[in-house]
């Protein structure tokens, strides 16, 4: 059975989560604090971790960046702030998805079910290799070279590179990248502008002057030939 961890320090919206996900078919794990969740995940790693921002201690922001520190294993942010900047320093932080509060059981089960294919069929591209100027993606391998050096990137940054890589010269907007790397008929556009941004931090000379992954102004995002 797929497990979920979730860290929430309220007991009510913990046990609720907690009940619903089980009547899904998850196994549930929790904590009530981030060091617990942390320790809790290093003893007995969950396939997905849904994380509060608003934690006693340790809060969610920190919780995120020691989990991706160690582990790929999927992030959701579930969390009554939906202030935009709480939004993208989570995201930026590592999270890989951002729920606000309160969340409609059915989209979350949906989120769940989109993270655990991606996980599972890996990036959604059929070439072995892609070639962009001196950039090598090796899909099959899941390994990315820039001028024949290995780059470390996340399950979504490797799966957003694949699919912006396989069609070079092609702006792709961002509801298609949502639809495909995502895999979600909807969602917040922001995961993609956010994601595209930790991207260019690992595979641009200068992140501020982007030549490898550029905007195309009101269309969306492409890799030049």
């Amino acid at each position: 059975m797929v497990a979920v961890l979730v860290i929430e320090d309220d007991d009510r919206i913990r046990l609720s989560l907690s009940l619903a996900l089980e009547d899904e078919g998850y196994t549930v794990h929790t904590a009530a604090t981030a060091e617990e969740g942390l320790l809790r995940q290093r003893r007995e790693p969950a396939d997905t971790v849904l994380v509060d921002l608003m934690l006693p201690g340790i809060d969610g922001f920190q919780c995120i960046r020691e989990l991706r520190r160690d582990d790929d294993v999927p992030i959701v942010v579930v969390s009554a702030r939906e202030d935009t900047h709480d939004i993208v320093a989570a995201l930026e932080a590592g999270a890989d998805d951002y729920l606000v509060k309160p969340v409609a059981m059915k989209e979350l089960s949906a989120r769940l079910r989109a993270l655990r294919r991606r996980a599972r069929t890996g990036p959604a591209t059929p070439g072995a290799e892609l070639r962009v100027g001196d950039l090598q993606v090796r899909a099959q391998a899941g390994e990315v070279l820039l001028r024949a050096q290995p780059l470390a990137l996340t399950r979504t940054e490797f799966r957003l590179l694949c699919e912006l890589a396989e069609h070079a010269g092609q702006v792709l907007s961002r509801q298609q990248l949502l639809e495909r790397v995502w895999e979600y008929d909807f969602g917040d556009e922001r995961l993609v502008d956010v994601h595209v941004g930790r991207l260019r931090q690992k595979i641009e000379d200068d992140p501020a002057k982007p030549t490898r992954l550029v905007t195309v102004r009101g269309l969306g995002y492409k890799m030049p030939r």
